[in-house]
């Protein structure tokens, strides 16, 4: 099997981020279970992957979906690829990744040899500098789960070795810009906490000034007084080096900071070389970088895996098991918009009569996905306990405002019977329409969504059908479906739509191309109910 690698890829669409991939193939694609997920409805589930050639040595992208891929504008199946070039997906247009670093642990070991061959010294520090190749394994464990923390002690540890000092450690720095201890080592591999001995004032220069590095010599004349404990301790020297991201031009961003400190006489830290400090500023630097970034890829996908697990677990619930019934024929579609939604559906036969029920929860993603499945589970327990349409809508409404949980749904109840008499129950929902030969009408009761006010008021409505007449429920993510311009698909496409007959699928196609790949900004839900009796 083929060792994994790190490379770096910036996606650019409605914005910039950096994606670190820490294995291959690496895949991409509008599926949440996959390492880059791109949520666009023009994409293919599994649209592309990023893998080593045969040789192990070139990174190449291989198209596998339907749509088309695009490299440096040229359309193909399969390419290798260089720092620099441009990925596109479905058009020339369309979202773009860039390869920003090839393979990152190969490099970080080129600059390592390069700053060997330049630090060597005939003084007899060769041997400690071959210990620069440290770093070389700890970038290679940026594909584990606990890549920082090993990272971390493994910088530690080098940079002991090197230095000849005889404890070190590692802050990062805090959300409110001040410095947390990350990890804490001493010569023999033990680990410390922080301490009062550590100089707060050289961290503080580190941090505020330019410098690579800071050699602090605690008893000189021109440092800073030494607070009572340094003495006590006998700490001699400090080393500080910041930390800092690469970036072009600017003042780089500070990560965090190296702290090193010793009881050693000044004389020896003399002898550290400049070039040895700047390498070990240098990658520190560019491993710590890494090493936080896959961490929060791996956070990342560890959610997306949930979110796929939750998005299953939601399909299921939503599963229609159309009942079956001489009368009467149910179909739905929903298509959320992120993986998992709030819009819910069911279709349940009960005493002999049809009944539907259509959601949506106020608000997207988990929270509202979570609400879904518990009214859906609520209602159909109701249905089943052969309460009547008003008297579960109360139910609902009183559930959800004794949680406090400030959401809300709108919903639409059905109840049909063999002889075509339709009972329904319209709460804040989208209209439903009705098709008979020739025409389309919405369908008007209107009541209060559930959630809003513990005391609501609810009336059903009732309706006679004829054979062949259908019922089509939508949520307000079909009609309120928008284009890249913002235009909305509107009441009058769906009218027309379902005037001219069309079937669920063909509406869903028509949404499809209406919107042309723009993302999707709610969960998208029809169900239909059609009357065969005669």
């Amino acid at each position: 099997m083929m060792e994994s690698r790190a490379f770096s890829l910036v996606l650019a669409y409605a914005g910039e981020r950096t994606v670190v991939a820490a294995k291959t193939p690496f895949t991409i694609g509008r599926s949440p279970e996959m390492d880059l997920v791109l949520p666009y409805a023009f994409l293919s589930r599994r649209q592309a992957e990023i893998q080593f050639d045969a040789a192990g040595q070139c990174l190449d992208l291989v198209c596998v979906g339907s749509a088309a891929c695009f490299v440096n504008g040229e359309q193909v199946r399969r390419r290798a690829l260089r720092a620099g070039d441009e990925v596109r997906f479905a058009s020339l247009e369309g979202p773009m990744l860039r390869l920003a670093e090839e393979v990152g642990a190969t490099q970080s070991g080129h600059s390592i040899l390069a700053a060997l061959e330049q630090l060597k010294q005939p003084s007899g520090v060769e041997s400690d500098l071959a210990k620069l190749t440290w770093f070389v394994e700890a970038a290679q464990r940026l594909n584990k789960r606990d890549a920082v923390s090993e990272i971390l002690a493994a910088l530690i540890d080098t940079t002991l070795e090197l230095t000849h000092v005889e404890r070190g450690f590692v802050f990062f720095v805090d959300a409110a810009g001040g410095m947390t201890l990350a990890a804490g080592r001493g010569r023999g591999g033990e680990v410390l906490q922080e301490t009062p001995t550590i100089s707060r004032s050289a961290i503080r220069r580190a941090m505020e000034g330019s410098s690579e590095y800071i050699v602090t010599d605690t008893l000189s004349a021109d440092a800073a007084a030494p607070s009572q404990s340094i003495l006590a301790q006998n700490i001699r020297a400090i080393i500080c080096i910041p930390l800092r991201k690469r970036v072009a031009g600017g003042e780089a961003p500070l990560l965090g900071v190296l702290y090193l400190d010793s009881r050693l006489q000044r004389s020896e830290l003399t002898r550290l070389d400049s070039g040895l400090l700047h390498t070990i500023a240098t990658e520190a630097a560019l491993l710590l970088e890494n090493a936080t970034l896959v961490q929060e890829e791996l956070v990342a996908r560890q959610y997306r895996e949930e979110l796929a697990v939750a998005s299953e677990i939601q399909r299921s619930l939503m599963s229609l098991r159309i009942p079956q019934l001489p009368y009467a024929e149910v179909e739905a579609n929903s298509v959320p918009c992120k993986g998992i939604g709030g819009d819910f559906y069911d279709a349940v036969c009960h005493a002999g009569m049809l009944y539907v029920v259509v959601g949506d929860i106020s608000g997207k993603g988990v929270s509202a996905a979570v609400l879904a499945s518990t009214l859906q589970g609520l209602i159909h327990g109701q249905i089943s306990s052969g309460l009547g349409l008003v008297a579960i809508a109360e139910v609902a409404n009183r559930y959800i405002c004794s949680k406090d949980i400030r959401k809300y749904a709108t919903m639409l109840l059905l109840r049909m019977g063999p002889d075509g008499a339709v009972e329904y129950i319209n709460c804040g929902h989208v209209q439903p329409l009705l098709q008979s030969p020739g025409t389309v009408r919405p369908l008007e009761n209107c009541n209060m969504p559930v959630g809003l006010f513990a005391d609501a008021k609810y009336a059903s409505e009732m309706l006679q059908m004829v054979r062949g007449e259908r019922l089509l429920i939508p949520t307000d993510g079909v009609t309120e479906a928008e284009d890249r311009a913002e235009r909305l698909f509107g009441e009058e496409r769906l009218h027309a739509l379902v005037g001219a007959g069309a079937s669920l699928g063909k509406v869903f196609e028509e949404i499809a191309r209406f919107t042309d790949g723009a993302p999707a900004q709610d969960d998208c839900t029809i169900v239909e109910v059609r009357y065969w009796m005669s």
